[in-house]
């Protein structure tokens, strides 16, 4: 097989602000609807049960796509076309929102929404194959930070534009921000080099790599929990609580401030001295304590303020974990380690969502919101159970 390989460039100051802007209209296009998807489902009709399978629908087409379209990326030594496809994707996906608004519709709408982060591997090989390795750590904490601005300012407008323009206006949003995330992808600079044989082989050998495992099951646990509770059933929750659209619009807002913060937070010297060995653990058991106190909210403003607490999982948990398994991976394989890391914590992203549905429809949403503190909770013991036998991959390079 044979394929491109790219040598070590750098950003010019204009590229970056150019494709970080890209990235935040990309999550902006991916998102903006996510604040009033559950509540608007329910509005609808549709069961909790289906509601899940809706939102894990998400997590489907990445878990199917990731690892092939790494090993494609790392095959052909590209990644410009798969980011346009991202970007492509991402608007297309709220055009079947718009044009068929019931809960068929979104869970199609989910499942081409998934396939369009399936390619988000591209955005951040790409983006990090311009740093030293010494720098990898902030520059993911930086591509995770325009990644959650571009969420924050989604939400920021659907809170102040769904009860002035529907659903319907807030998706007509995210098709245009797609629209104009690819047309910026289409200057994406991506220079051809020198076509040299690559071993398919030698590239899947990266499945051996039992790290690699370890931080994607621990990115599974992280992923599923966000998805399912910040982002979704803990809207429900406000809602059944007497919370506004207002409020629920304001929940989300609460969480992605938090998660920029922490993001930013994340690719400082002060974050990065305590380091993963520390950070993994103590933000697992936060979100534990996260899935407790959610579910015994008795009012709108407590659950506001509990809506701090995962942004530290977004923004510093997520960040670590994601370069905690890139570390010691050969720049030629890092698309197809990406795209197998990133598969496995698409598992979390289509079972959580359903599973918490289910036990939510069979029993009760606390029940399933404890369930879940369990699970953040055998994270915590997984991670510290390892950096008790290992150093953090930076000090061991």
């Amino acid at each position: 097989m044979k394929g491109q390989r790219l040598n070590k460039q750098t950003f010019t100051r204009k590229q970056e602000i150019r494709f970080l802007a890209m990235v935040s209209l990309f999550w902006f296009a991916q998102y903006i609807y996510i604040p009033y998807q559950t509540t608007y489902l329910n509005l609808l009709g549709v069961s909790s049960a289906f509601t899940g399978m809706v939102l894990g629908a998400y997590g489907i087409t990445q878990l199917v796509f990731r690892f092939p379209i790494g090993l494609c990326a790392d095959s052909i030594g590209r990644h410009k076309c798969f980011i346009m496809a991202g970007t492509l994707f991402s608007g297309l996906a709220s055009l079947f929102r718009i044009f068929w608004g019931d809960g068929m519709g979104y869970l199609v709408a989910n499942l081409f929404s998934g396939l369009a982060s399936a390619m988000w591997i591209s955005f951040m090989i790409f983006y990090t194959n311009h740093f030293s390795t010494k720098g990898q750590q902030a520059a993911t904490s930086r591509i995770v930070l325009f990644n959650n601005f571009g969420m924050l300012i989604g939400f920021l407008l659907s809170t102040i534009g769904y009860s002035r323009i529907g659903m319907m206006g807030i998706c007509i949003l995210s098709v245009c921000a797609g629209l104009l995330a690819f047309f910026l992808s289409l200057q994406i600079k991506e220079p051809c080099q020198k076509m040299e044989t690559i071993d398919r082989k030698d590239l899947l050998s990266v499945c051996k790599i039992k790290r690699l495992w370890l931080f994607a099951i621990l990115a599974l646990i992280q992923q599923g929990i966000q998805l399912t509770t910040a982002m979704s059933f803990t809207n429900q929750i406000l809602k059944d609580l007497g919370g506004s659209n207002g409020l629920v619009g304001l929940s989300s807002i609460i969480y992605m401030v938090s998660a920029v913060g922490f993001a930013a937070f994340a690719s400082t010297f002060l974050c990065c001295k305590r380091g993963p060995k520390f950070w993994i653990p103590a933000v697992f058991v936060v979100v534990s304590v996260y899935c407790i106190l959610v579910p015994s909210a008795k009012s709108s403003s407590e659950l506001l303020i509990l809506q701090i607490l995962p942004g530290m999982s977004t923004g510093i948990l997520f960040s670590y974990i994601n370069s905690e398994a890139m570390c010691g991976i050969p720049a030629e394989k890092r698309s197809t380690a990406m795209g197998l890391f990133q598969a496995v914590y698409a598992i979390g992203m289509t079972t959580f969502p359903i599973f918490t549905g289910t036990i939510a429809s069979a029993f009760s949403i606390r029940c399933s919101y404890m369930m879940l503190a369990g699970i953040a909770l055998i994270g915590t013991a997984v991670s510290i159970l390892y950096y008790m036998n290992h150093s953090s991959c930076r000090k061991e390079n």
